[in-house]
């Protein structure tokens, strides 16, 4: 498995846990300026679930076998869905302007199609024949 050409020695080397931490970098900033009230709430939601995404990446990567690996992409994939879930709800409530929406929410787009591909990729190897 490679990213950008690249052999992947370990989960840093993968791009979709790189653009993972991107977003989380990216919720951490933009929920800073979420009001104050939201702290325990939209905020600390947002932070774990993206947190989650990234952390259940690694996870995975670091398991024996590709069942593992699988189920732990399926649950970061979750992670994301709850993400984006939590984002449009935030835009709806006024605390992310339409042109922040649309950012975080093309920021996730490319988290899941990333996450859709290494699924894809890794369901076919675990399908392939193996031989000897």
């Amino acid at each position: 498995m490679a990213s950008r050409g690249r052999v992947v020695r370990g989960y840093k080397d993968l791009e979709v846990w790189q653009k993972a931490v991107d977003l989380v970098v990216d919720t951490y900033r933009i929920t800073k300026r979420f009001p104050s009230d939201e702290r325990f709430g939209l905020v600390v939601q947002l932070r774990r679930a993206s947190v989650s995404i990234a952390s259940n990446i690694a996870e995975g990567r670091g398991r024996f076998g590709l069942r593992s690996f699988l189920y732990h992409l399926s649950v970061a994939t979750g992670s994301l869905m709850e993400v984006e879930t939590q984002f449009l709800i935030s835009e709806r409530l006024g605390y992310l302007d339409a042109a922040q929406a649309k950012a975080v929410l093309g920021e996730l787009g490319e988290v899941r199609r990333l996450l859709g591909g290494m699924v894809r990729a890794l369901r076919t190897k675990a399908e392939a024949p193996t031989t000897r």
